[in-house]
């Protein structure tokens, strides 16, 4: 009897234990962008647990109350929404939401002021794997002149991208594949579009955090990790 109440006081105790880690709360601080490095504003968080609803300011960043192991939703119009799973050692939070494909979707982050450095927000250009179906296209060349605007590919694979002025002999946009910079377009022919993850054309004033060698546009290529080939 003793060995049964015994067991029976330690599932108690075990149940209230846990019950009350998952209901202790915290607070959450985070940061919400746009093409990695632009703040957005106004971009509404919303926990599961409480339904609290609150905004990024004017930097991106915002802080919320919730529960150690709780969900968080986060969207603003014009960008696809992203969910959130937080545990116990999750206690700063940077989310980057992809904006959607076509113009109407910009004009829906800048009418709602999501975003408020407009110059360097029109400065860019995306696509991922989500907007459209990269496969159909032969080689990386085909896929960039065929989506991009205002995009040219010359005849030795050079990329140009209209509008940007050359500072130097060199009209070709600098080439980032993965975070590393190339000169030399070139090294896009070892990339079959099924291995993208999502292109960036860069211009303008943005392009400068790349130095001289992104005076004539950036074009900025991410391709697939070993699981999403998988995937």
């Amino acid at each position: 009897m003793k060995l049964t109440l015994l067991k029976f006081s330690t599932l108690l105790f075990a149940f209230f234990y846990f019950s009350f880690s998952n209901a202790q709360v915290k607070v959450i601080h985070g940061m919400v962008t746009a093409f990695d490095s632009i703040p957005l504003v106004g971009v509404e968080i919303k926990v599961k647990s409480n339904k609290l609803v609150t905004h990024t300011d004017e930097l991106g960043k915002f802080s919320v109350s919730c529960s150690a192991n709780d969900k968080l939703r986060i969207s603003a119009n014009g960008f696809y929404a992203d969910n959130i799973k937080l545990s116990e050692k999750i206690k700063l939070v940077a989310v980057n939401l992809k904006l959607k494909p076509g113009d109407k979707n910009k004009d829906y982050a800048l009418g709602y002021t999501h975003v408020s450095d407009k110059d360097k927000f029109n400065s860019l250009i995306s696509l991922n794997e989500d907007d459209t179906d990269f496969s159909q296209y032969n080689n990386i060349y085909e896929l960039i002149s065929g989506r991009f605007a205002g995009v040219q590919v010359m005849k030795s694979g050079e990329i140009i991208i209209r509008g940007v002025g050359s500072f130097s002999l060199n009209n070709g946009a600098l080439i980032v594949l993965n975070g590393v910079p190339y000169n030399n377009a070139n090294i896009l022919n070892s990339i079959h579009p099924t291995q993208v993850k999502s292109i960036n054309i860069i211009k303008d004033g943005k392009s400068a955090m790349y130095g001289a060698r992104g005076s004539n546009g950036v074009v900025v290529i991410e391709t697939k990790t070993g699981e999403e080939k998988v995937n």
